[in-house]
């Protein structure tokens, strides 16, 4: 075999490819597709890896995830989320500025992440930086070392050391961020001000019950904050990205920012499109997150936002944390952490839901590879089948199904809504840069993710 013959092959009858699904062959050398051909391709002294009937598509990318990692790594951590990314088919997350100790609002922090990450990565991860009130001065600084792009909330994040911005906070950074073209990542609930008439509203409020916890964030906080941030991409012209759209009703004011060509993308959660708040029992707080699980009509429109293109792509939001963290025990709403972690199970339940609407492989490659690497700017090198890109692959058997159980979740909680979930979708194989790192329950060789900066990469 000579210097330029590819190391690896690997074929199937259902390859997703920027064409469409076809009989193909990937060719890879040195951990990079070097061309993708029709049928079933070998060459001698050349090892094939023959995945059949088996779809192959890229790599998963998950640009919404929180590790947790340094400081709260007893609520997940690189090793264990990592893993369990490998697992669900993910070659390539984006980890949040929260959750961890230090939040990512300053280099130094964003230093100790990385450092954090090292030698634990069983895939590649990017960070994002923290824009909170006292620290537009360090945003600059922050892009310049690397991150893919800047997180912020309008609203309380449940954190006190990572406080909301304001749109006087906004309005400091948004210069530094659109100059480098990086996008505004924003959780986008504005709350209204307090009605002293909603006292007694208050008093009744039950903490058990889901549809009071509903009608305490409604979608109007979600419509007043994107207003504010379409009216801010309008001025400033800089990229705002929705993150996690909970209310179906902010479609139509998203439809008119892209007529107008605002640079502005949205994502949702696989919890959105999955469940439904008429489901939801009182007391269960595993489904508690924010905005909230929506109804059953709401759900529907989302996935025809998604059909249409307002809503851009899909992302996990996993957020772990210690199960009394989630009040199990007194099913109180109000107190309980509001995060759900799916992060494994991204593609299954998705999958599950999505071929119930007619939607292909092709439709859930967009989604959750080629959307994704495009808004991070990694396009051209994650995110799809074709000669250059990064040899990420997933293989996996879509009519298989299985019972979630907690024995069969890498996180490192067991905690999660999708438990005793009957879905479509198991993931046989996981490769990045064509090397496999995970064959169903076996994870291969050990940690060999790197960390994805914007303009460099640091080997682990």
């Amino acid at each position: 075999m000579s210097s330029d013959s590819p190391d690896l092959i690997l074929r199937s009858r259902r390859v997703v490819t920027p064409e469409g699904v076809r009989h193909a062959s990937i060719l890879v050398k040195a951990g990079a597709i070097v061309e993708v051909v029709d049928g079933d391709a070998s060459l001698e002294n050349c090892a094939i890896e023959d995945a059949g009937n088996l779809v192959v598509m890229p790599g998963l990318i998950d640009s919404h995830v929180h590790l947790n990692d340094p400081g709260h790594s007893d609520w997940e951590g690189f090793e264990t989320g990592t893993k369990a990314a490998a697992a669900g088919g993910f070659t390539t997350l984006v980890d949040m500025p929260l959750n961890s100790l230090p939040v990512t609002t300053t280099v130094e922090a964003l230093y100790a992440k990385v450092a954090a990450a090292s030698g634990n990565q069983w895939v590649d991860c990017g960070f994002y930086a923290g824009l909170v009130p006292s620290n537009s001065r360090a945003i600059e600084p922050l892009i310049q070392a690397g991150v893919l792009g800047v997180k912020g909330f309008l609203i309380h994040s449940g954190l006190d050391e990572f406080p909301n911005a304001s749109e006087i906070d906004l309005r400091a950074a948004m210069p530094a961020i659109a100059r480098h073209g990086l996008p505004l990542l924003v959780h986008a609930e504005l709350a209204a001000p307090a009605d002293p008439s909603s006292n007694d509203v208050a008093r009744k409020y039950n903490p058990r019950s889901y549809a009071d916890y509903l009608a305490s964030r409604p979608p109007a906080w979600e419509l007043a904050a994107i207003e504010l941030l379409i009216k801010l991409c309008k001025e400033f012209q800089c990229r705002v990205h929705i993150v996690h759209l909970s209310a179906a009703s902010a479609v139509p004011m998203l439809l008119e920012a892209r007529r107008q060509s605002l640079p502005i993308t949205v994502e949702t959660c696989p919890h959105y499109l999955f469940f439904a708040a008429e489901e939801i029992f009182d007391g269960d707080t595993r489904f508690k997150c924010a905005p909230p699980i929506r109804e059953k009509e709401n759900r529907e429109q989302l996935w025809e936002a998604l059909k249409v293109g307002v809503i851009d792509f899909i992302a996990s939001d996993h957020s772990p944390c210690p199960p009394e963290m989630k009040r199990l025990d007194d099913g109180d709403f109000q107190n309980a952490w509001g995060g759900i972690a799916s992060l494994q199970f991204g593609l299954s339940v998705i999958w599950t839901a999505a071929r119930q609407r007619g939607f292909s492989f092709y439709d859930l490659s967009e989604w959750m590879s080629r959307r994704p690497a495009l808004f991070l700017g990694l396009h051209g090198r994650k995110g799809a089948i074709a000669k250059g890109y990064d040899a990420d692959f997933v293989v996996w058997n879509p009519e298989a199904t299985f019972t979630l159980s907690s024995e069969m979740i890498h996180h490192r909680h067991k905690v999660t809504p999708y438990t005793g979930q009957t879905l479509f979708g198991v993931v046989e194989k996981t490769f990045l840069r064509g090397i496999e790192i995970f064959e169903r329950e076996s994870f291969l060789l050990g940690p060999m993710g790197k960390t994805v900066l914007r303009k460099a990469e640091i080997p682990l």
